[in-house]
């Protein structure tokens, strides 16, 4: 709240009346394109009628009942079809990214605990990586400003080194690079497999640490190392899953098929809170058993509320009935060509793009540069909050050519009012994550 103090620098919340595809409008007539999804939440864009209208009929029969001796069609049908396009056949549902991440590493443990291997409950994350802000996904989170504050509480998971295609040394590709991360894991296997449980991972894109992409072989070989030391393989697609990355779920573009896939953000296609841990037949054997403790005793309250699970299953009628995997490539390199002005500015490296997510390191001497890049933004009428000095966009589906121009030349007003703001003569610094 500090940011939006009146005797600091007057940057007011700004106050939202509706939604309306890529739009967000206030009270006084304004108007922001939705850049980052508000949080890589919306696929489809804002208040869209199939998803308003799914709600409204699912409302007028049942709005909740607990999952403890009940169900419900939207929750039977939802998890049918995950399954289905996944590959993996069972479900546990809870209320956000943080909750998935928490279910995925209890059920790990507690698998191994059942399997009479007590002895594997420790994990092990990549640098950089983010996985949610509750106190277990804090401990397989690399990113020391969500993290520090509660070092007390959080036992602390191990770090592998990320397979980020920007740590490429002289003559190394993506690949390379990831063959080079992989293969310190897989010393770090050896030594401690006895006492890991799982590897988590971000596939192909670790999103809050800056958008760091890698190669889809680094997958691969995480699951040949899971395989082989006899570890659970954890996948994070809360923010890449549902076409964000040019295929369904990012881990496909490898071939492999995880342990726990964790859903969540785009699920509901940005309208209400859900998420899902999905995973295997052997995994819930685990668990299936007539004394009490061997079960997986996690719950919510809400755990697959039929209002989400019925926004759910509209976003994938949407997906399925748009096609909107391919026409993401189409919509993707309309974009890219758009954002030209941004990747070729003389301040910009490291240009990057996975699907419909696109990024842009900026040298500048800010160590603000994030803030002030929003505020902007914000008058450009656009919303667009870059992490440290990394600028992303990464738009609803839905964006027109006439929307893409606006958010492109929009982005590089924002970068060159920003830089202009700069004291001569002061060199570029990491900036803070002030603006995720």
């Amino acid at each position: 709240m500090k940011l939006h103090a009146r005797d600091i620098e007057p940057q007011p919340l700004i106050p939202v009346a509706r939604a309306e595809g890529v739009w967000l409008h206030d009270f006084d007539g304004r108007r922001y394109l939705d850049g980052i999804s508000s949080w890589w939440v919306n696929l489809f864009g804002h208040n869209h009628p199939a998803i308003r209208e799914a709600l409204v009929q699912q409302l007028q029969s049942l709005d909740h009942v607990m999952l403890a001796g009940f169900t419900h069609a939207p929750v039977v049908e939802l998890s049918e079809r995950l399954s289905a396009l996944t590959g993996l056949g069972h479900a546990f549902y809870g209320s956000d990214g943080a909750s998935a991440t928490e279910i995925a590493l209890k059920m790990s443990a507690h698998h191994w605990r059942n399997a009479g291997r007590p002895g594997k409950n420790c994990f092990v994350g990549i640098a950089g990586g983010y996985h949610g802000e509750t106190v277990g996904a804090l401990a397989v989170t690399d990113i020391a400003l969500f993290r520090e504050a509660y070092a007390p509480l959080v036992r602390l998971g191990a770090t592998a080194p990320s397979p980020d295609a920007r740590g490429a040394l002289p003559g190394e590709d993506a690949a390379a690079v990831a063959e080079r991360a992989a293969a310190a894991l897989s010393e770090w296997l050896a030594a401690h497999h006895a006492q890991t449980a799982a590897v988590i991972a971000e596939p192909l894109v670790q999103c809050a640490t800056g958008m760091a992409m890698h190669h889809p072989v680094y997958l691969q070989r995480l699951r040949e190392l899971c395989d082989r030391y006899q570890v659970h393989l954890v996948l994070d697609e809360i923010a890449v899953g549902f076409g964000r990355t040019g295929s369904l779920f990012a881990h496909q573009q490898a071939g492999i098929l995880p342990d726990f896939l964790c859903l969540s953000k785009g699920l509901t296609g940005g309208t209400l809170p859900l998420s899902a841990v999905l995973t295997t037949d052997a995994v819930y054997a685990a668990f299936y058993d007539d004394e009490v403790a061997r079960g997986f005793l996690h719950s919510h309250s809400y755990t697959g509320n039929p209002l989400a699970c019925r926004a759910a299953l509209a976003t994938l009628d949407l997906i399925a009935s748009t096609d909107i995997v391919n026409a993401n490539q189409t919509t993707g390199a309309r974009l890219w060509a758009q954002f030209e002005g941004v990747t070729q500015h003389p301040r910009v490296s490291h240009a990057r793009r996975q699907g419909m997510i696109f990024a842009w390191d900026v040298a500048s001497s800010l160590p603000d540069f994030s803030r002030r890049y929003a505020r902007h933004a914000l008058a450009q009428g656009l919303v667009l909050r870059p992490i440290g000095h990394t600028l992303y966009a990464m738009p609803p589906y839905v964006i027109s050519e006439d929307e893409g121009r606006w958010l492109a030349d929009g982005a590089l007003k924002a970068l060159n009012a920003t830089l202009a703001e700069e004291t001569a003569g002061l060199p570029a610094q990491a900036g803070v994550l002030d603006g995720v």
